[in-house]
């Protein structure tokens, strides 16, 4: 599940209007057979993508999914619960169940009447974090928003005079820019962009953008 995880991660900020997922297949043997994190835009889901890698040695498998795997019929792609049942692993271990009304509990209902042992809750705290903005819009209808702000012991922001640049190191600059690109938007106010010019675009050409 760890590895999974780390997948979906990596989908962060380049999987709306979908979740990032996460999705790892385990042989009876204990060797991964099939890694994948949701595509860019959405589709195809993390599922989908594992299970391809994995073709025929996903049956008898285990399946770890960051996320209860989609129900739904959707016109941009199949539902990951029929994948699965095609594939007939042995189990499915999730993470977290979708909140999702149109999936919600469905998918595991499903897999588990198809004879295919479901496990859910593990990780269950560090999935939610990986797809809290995800969630925050599900669930509440609103985005969620991480304020960054730079503040000197003094409780300024800069100089006075203007001329200074920086008030923070290499290492913080660079976890804001994993921060941005992890995000589906950025807001900036026009007085800061005018003046300080900010390299927005470092979001996008991070490893994890």
């Amino acid at each position: 599940m760890d590895e999974a995880l780390r997948l979906g991660e990596e989908a962060r900020g380049r999987s709306a209007p979908n979740p990032n997922v996460g999705c790892v297949i385990v042989s009876p043997a204990g060797r991964i057979v099939g890694r994948g994190a949701t595509a860019p835009g959405g589709r195809p889901h993390a599922e989908a993508v594992a299970l391809d890698q994995a073709g025929r040695r996903a049956n008898g498998a285990t399946v770890y999914v960051t996320l209860e795997p989609c129900a739904h019929a959707s016109p941009r792609g199949p539902a990951c619960t029929d994948l699965l049942l095609a594939a007939k692993p042995a189990r499915v271990v999730i993470a977290l169940k979708d909140p999702d009304a149109r999936t919600s509990g469905k998918g595991i209902r499903r897999l588990r009447r198809a004879g295919i042992e479901v496990t859910l809750g593990v990780a269950r705290d560090a999935a939610g974090r990986s797809l809290a903005g995800w969630l925050t819009r599900l669930e509440l209808g609103r985005p969620r928003i991480t304020l960054k702000l730079a503040l000197s012991i003094d409780g300024k922001i800069a100089l006075p005079s203007g001329e200074s640049k920086w008030i923070t190191g290499e290492d913080a600059r660079a976890h804001v820019h994993l921060q941005r690109a992890r995000s589906d938007m950025i807001l900036v106010g026009r007085g800061t962009y005018v003046a300080d010019q900010p390299r927005l675009k470092e979001a996008l050409n991070s490893g994890a953008a």
